[in-house]
Formats: C-alpha cells, structure tokens, sequence
C-alpha cells in the first residue's frame, strides 16, 4: 500500500469514527430530553370517592378510590381535586345503588362542589368507583363541564370495585374526550387498597413514575 493509499484509508476511518460518535451523542441527547420532559410534567388526580357504606368494606370513613388517589399523589406528586357532592351523604349501601342505577339509567347529571382549571396541567389521572357498569352520573358532570379542556394531554382512567374491572369506564372517558392521548386503565379491588398499595405502585412504575 504506498502512502496515498494509507493517508486516505486513515482519513476515512476518521470521518466513519466522528459520525458515529455524533450519532451517539444525539441518541443521548435526546434520551435526556425525553427524561427531563417526564419530570417536568406536572399531573392531576381527578376522583369521586364514596365514603360511608360500601360493599364488601362495610362503614368507611374514607373511601376506597381516595386512598388510591392518595397513593398515586405520594408517588408522583400530582395534585388533586375531588369531586364532591352531598347526595350520597349517609345513604345505606342498597338505597344508594337504586339511585345510581336510576341517575345511570336518566343520564342525570348531579352538581358538585368548586372546580378546578385543567390548563397547568399535563397528565391527569381520573378515577372512581363502578357503579352499574360506568363511574357514578356525578363524575359525568365534571366531563360535561371540561369536554374540550383536555385536548392532548395524557389521561389515565382507574377504578376502584368488586368484580367490575374497568367495566366501560375507559371507553367512556374516551369518548368523554375524544381528543386526549388516553391509556390503559388500572383497576383494583377495594377491599384491596387498604392492604394492596404494592400493586398501585407497581401500576405507577409501569407508567414511567
């Protein structure tokens, strides 16, 4: 091999060794960014929550869907708004499902206390128990209310129940806001949530928290 040849060989292997170094450096630099974005999001957990009587848990003082918003408050920080009404206040567990089964089954749309502005925020989490196959007719309200709010941000459906699953709440928040990124839903017993912060937590994990 006479020197031109060598001179042009150790040129190219100069060239080939700074492209894959600054094709390296952007694959890390953009892996930070997604990283630095992630914990910069700021999230909210919207949630009904039925204290009092409750199938399976009997006399609460604090519902099963607000413990599980409390979970996923201490592990990613989010802020929270309960939807709050006053109908359901000391009503035994079989009056109560009459009701809701009647609000499911006229499509009312019961008041709630306050509101909140949705704008700051980039990921929000919505939850609460299944009533009749759906959420209760009360967080219909709240997605009357804020139907265009949600417009590509990032929703996550839960549920708390005992034997629902998700049941159509997923499909229902989708078509609630039909312009949000929503995702999978998570779903726990509640009779589990006293016992079970393990499996929320591994839920989060999941998620990226």
């Amino acid at each position: 091999m006479n020197i031109k040849s060598i001179i042009t060989a150790v040129l190219a292997l100069l060239v080939s060794t700074a492209c894959s170094g600054n094709k390296q450096q952007t694959k890390l630099e953009t892996s930070n960014e997604t990283a630095v974005m992630a914990k910069d999001s700021k999230a909210l957990v919207v949630f009904f929550s039925h204290a009092g009587d409750n199938y399976s848990v009997g006399n609460i003082e604090v519902g099963n869907t607000k413990i599980v918003a409390d979970y996923i408050t201490e592990v990613t920080g989010a802020e929270q708004f309960e939807i709050v009404t006053h109908k359901y206040d000391g009503m035994a567990y079989n009056p109560l499902i009459e009701l809701a089964k009647k609000e499911a089954k006229n499509g009312e749309l019961p008041e709630y206390e306050g509101d909140i502005d949705l704008a700051g925020y980039d990921v929000v989490f919505i939850g609460g128990p299944v009533w009749w196959g759906t959420y209760p007719q009360v967080m219909f309200t709240f997605f009357k209310k804020h139907a265009n709010d949600l417009k590509g941000k990032t929703v996550i459906p839960f549920t708390t129940h005992e034997g629902s699953g998700l049941a159509s709440c997923v499909e229902d928040v989708k078509e609630a806001f039909p312009d949000a990124n929503v995702t999978k839903g998570f779903s726990i017993y509640g009779h589990e949530v006293r016992t079970n912060k393990a499996k929320v937590e591994k839920w989060l994990q999941g998620l990226g928290y």
